[in-house]
Parts: structure tokens; sequence; C-alpha cells
């Protein structure tokens, strides 16, 4: 495993751990009642419940396990839960291609001719670097709705600014008055679910610039920085896009073997 060991490094360009910034302060007071939570998880939510395809470059920094890693992946989604990601390398072809329809996943390293088929692509990524998330959650994730089919339970007003929206099954949103719109506008600066702190960059686009997960109840500590670039949604996206070629000679990969290669091998 000693050549997947130096193609995932390579990947993600892994360097030793230092601290990454702080996360933001969300608020802790009980607050009060937000009659008008509906509505506004209706105007936040707009675009990102639109989404049937979509496509983008991510740019990852940040650590997961004990190490530090970067990278760059061009990704594509399809509703329900199509995936495809491929690691890009400085040159040459991708380092990884992660295809995933439907609850089964295929993670192919291309160089080193190894393939992990047979298991649930969030099984696979949580293997490759900690993230453990299936393709619809990523999806939603990414384009700020924080879960598939969000729907809003209740909400509440906090100080400084602050308010909360829970969804149901437990997610929740936090909220502040974008800065550079109108006075009435909300925009989402972070969520929680599933053990997982999000928190929310915007700029002029109708989805996040970038979305930083941290881990908060996880085994493996992660906090991975992800910058969304050249986004598309709702182009179409032939069936094809979510398989890959993989060669007749190609070795098994299993799990164990792709987690004690990548960042995660110290845990």
């Amino acid at each position: 495993m000693r050549r997947a060991i130096c193609i995932l490094n390579f990947a993600f360009c892994i360097t030793a751990l230092s601290c990454g910034p702080r996360r933001v302060e969300l608020p802790t007071d009980t607050g009060s009642p937000f009659p008008d939570f509906a509505t506004v998880h209706e105007q936040v939510s707009t675009a990102c419940r639109g989404v049937r395809t979509l496509t983008a470059q991510l740019s990852l920094r940040g650590r997961a396990g004990g190490q530090r890693l970067s990278g760059r992946v061009i990704a594509g989604f399809e509703r329900p839960a199509s995936m495809r990601l491929e690691g890009l390398a400085p040159i040459g072809q991708p380092v990884f291609h992660l295809v995933a329809q439907g609850s089964g996943g295929v993670l192919l390293l291309p160089r080193d001719n190894r393939v992990l088929r047979g298991q649930p692509a969030e099984a696979i990524l949580d293997a490759l670097i900690g993230v453990n998330l299936a393709p619809a959650d990523l999806q939603a994730i990414l384009t700020g709705c924080v879960v598939p089919n969000a729907m809003p339970a209740g909400g509440r007003m906090h100080a400084n600014g602050w308010a909360s929206i829970d969804l149901q099954g437990g997610a929740k949103l936090y909220l502040r008055r974008a800065a550079a719109r109108a006075t009435t506008q909300w925009e989402i600066r972070a969520a929680q679910r599933d053990g997982w702190q999000l928190e929310y960059t915007t700029g002029q686009s109708r989805f996040p610039e970038s979305v930083r997960l941290t881990s908060v109840s996880q085994k493996i500590p992660v906090d991975l920085t992800v910058a969304v670039s050249d986004l598309e949604a709702n182009v179409d996206l032939a069936a094809a896009a979510f398989r890959v070629y993989v060669p007749s000679d190609a070795k098994p990969l299993t799990l164990e073997e792709l987690r004690d290669s990548g960042p995660l091998r110290a845990q």
C-alpha cells in the first residue's frame, strides 16, 4: 500500500497539523419566539431547494485525524443520490474517482490501479477524509439547505442579531441579517446537524461561497473548509457522469486499506 499512501498524500498535500481558525460563536441564550420562522426559511432556502443537479469545483483546506490536508475536487451531484468526485493532481490524470448511484459507491485510484466496490459512498468518503456524509447530504450542505428536504419546525430570536430555525429531524440553522443587502434580508451563517457544525460565507451568488465543516461529536476530529467555485445548477448530466471505467486488471482495495493509506492512518 506504499504507492497508495503516496497517491493520497499527493492528492491532498498533507503536512504537519497546526491550529485552525476559531469557530464562530453561536448564541447560547434561550431567546424569544420567532413568529416569522417559516417565511424566513422559505426565503433562505428557495435557491437550494430548487437544485436538481449541481456541478462545481471544490477547494479543500483543513485537517482530518492528526493531519492537515488541502486539494481540489471536481464535483457533480444529481438528486436523489448520485455523486461524482474527482481528486485533481497538479498535472496528469485525476488521483481518484469516487462515484455513487443509489446506495452503492465505487472508488478508483487510477495511478495505483486499485478499486474499492460494494460500499456506501459515505463509508468510502469517511475512510478517505473522515467525512461520513451521503451524496444527498453533501449536496444539501454545499447549497445551503443543510439537510435534504428541509422542513422548518420552530424558530427563536437571539441576542446580537442572531436567529435560529429548528428543522424536522434535529438540524438547526443560525441566521443573521445580510450586512450588504436590504435590512429585512436574512442569510444562513451557520448550522448544526448529525455531529457537525457548519459555518457559511456568502457573496453575490445565490449559493454559499464556502462552508466549514467541523466535527463536534465524531470519533475522528475533522475541520475542513470547502470553497465552492464554478458552480452550475440544473444543467443536464448524462448517466455516464456517475459511472467510472474500471480496468479489468484493477486490484481490489478495502476500506481498512484506504483508511490506513490516507490522513486518518494515525488514528
